[in-house]
């Protein structure tokens, strides 16, 4: 199909397309389809044998949902669950069941700790009056909010959506950046994509803070790990463009929006995401800073040091292939290979008589194209 560029488009449009969308699909249906517990981090207070028949109907009831931490108090449960070792936590009794939460590290394992706590409590009440001990028991459940979310954003709803738009918005100032022709230097390039994403997460922070209300805490540092996120999206996709040309364009989409968003797990936990899932999308940007978003807003950073690597990792190998991608990979912008440079090489031949056009116009070309090189190049 060479000679018939229109069968070659009808294809594209046929089966390259759909298949494209399908993939698409996959990969925001699959993750929000198949969410479940997988070994969720849960605390359970006292070592009685009240708790012990829980964890055991639990672990029967629910395999491998949850990953099961003792401890000696409430107050230690707390404690863990403010440093973002649990979720949460159950103290059990055989009269009351208490159920600490934080919905502000998840408000769909908050809620579904809710629900297992009104089971565990009905469960008990009808293995008590089934033993005769209680005929008419009821065991009262209490759910105590340790680190609740913001008043204004009682479901956690602003801050899960705001990791889309920070993903397209990085990508954008990254392809910007990397295409303006009045940026040539690569430190230009480097500034202005600081300066921008630094403004972009201000602007960010004062609609989901000043306008919304979801962000009420550690200012200065929440505006930081904005400005980060859009850092490492955007110096990845300027990097990738460095060195790919316009495929790493579209290589930076397909990895940041149709990879990164739906495995963030911002929505949920990464812990309810599929198995596999929940690693991949803690390693790329999006993931690695919506858990570091939280961990800043709500929990005073604690469990981010992770979440912080990640995104400084990516951001310093963007970094680097805006400053030196075109050293790397030996090509100037927009450089051609093939029978373009041969033509280039033939035009430069000495010819008896006056020289064709299209000689003059590939030698003018040639000329042109290794000027712009050097002022690519030009650090």
């Amino acid at each position: 199909m060479s000679g018939h560029p229109a069968g070659r488009e009808a294809a594209v449009a046929v089966l390259v397309l759909p298949l494209v969308i399908t993939l698409v699909v996959l990969s925001f249906a699959w993750p929000a389809g198949r969410t479940a517990p997988r070994d969720v981090p849960v605390g359970i207070v006292g070592t009685g044998a009240a708790s012990q028949r829980a964890v055991e109907g639990l672990v029967h009831e629910k395999p491998g949902a949850f990953d099961f931490h003792l401890y000696p108090d409430q107050q230690a449960a707390r404690s863990a669950i403010e440093n973002r070792d649990v979720y949460g936590a159950l103290a059990i009794s055989a009269h009351d069941i208490t159920v600490l939460t934080a919905p502000a590290a998840s408000t769909s394992v908050a809620q579904l700790l809710g629900e297992v706590g009104q089971q565990l409590a009905e469960r008990a009440a009808a293995q008590q009056g089934a033993a005769g001990t209680r005929p008419s028991a009821k065991i009262d459940v209490t759910a105590v909010d340790v680190v609740p979310v913001a008043a204004e954003d009682p479901r956690g709803v602003v801050f899960s959506s705001a990791v889309f738009p920070l993903t397209i918005c990085g990508i954008l100032i990254g392809a910007f950046v990397s295409t303006a022709r009045g940026l040539r230097r690569p430190w230009h390039r480097l500034l202005t994509l600081l300066v921008a994403c630094a403004v972009a997460g201000l602007g960010a922070y004062l609609v989901a803070q000043g306008f919304l209300g979801a962000l009420p805490h550690d200012r200065v540092a929440t505006w930081a790990v904005l400005s980060l996120v859009l850092i490492s999206i955007s110096t990845t996709a300027a990097g990738l463009v460095r060195l790919l040309g316009q495929a790493g364009l579209g290589l930076s989409a397909a990895l940041m929006v149709f990879v990164g968003n739906p495995f963030s797990g911002a929505g949920s936990a990464p812990e309810m995401l599929p198995k596999g899932v929940d690693y991949v999308g803690q390693w790329l940007p999006p993931g690695a800073g919506a858990g570091l978003l939280r961990d800043t807003a709500y929990f005073d950073g604690n469990g981010g040091s992770g979440h912080l690597a990640v995104l400084a990792l990516w951001s310093v190998c963007g970094f680097t292939a805006v400053m030196f991608g075109r050293r790397i990979t030996g090509r100037a912008p927009g450089a051609k290979t093939g029978a373009t440079a041969s033509g280039a090489s033939l035009s430069s031949l000495p010819t008896s008589g006056a020289a064709s056009p299209d000689r003059r116009h590939a030698h003018a070309h040639a000329h042109a194209h290794a000027h712009a090189r050097r002022s690519d190049d030009d650090y």
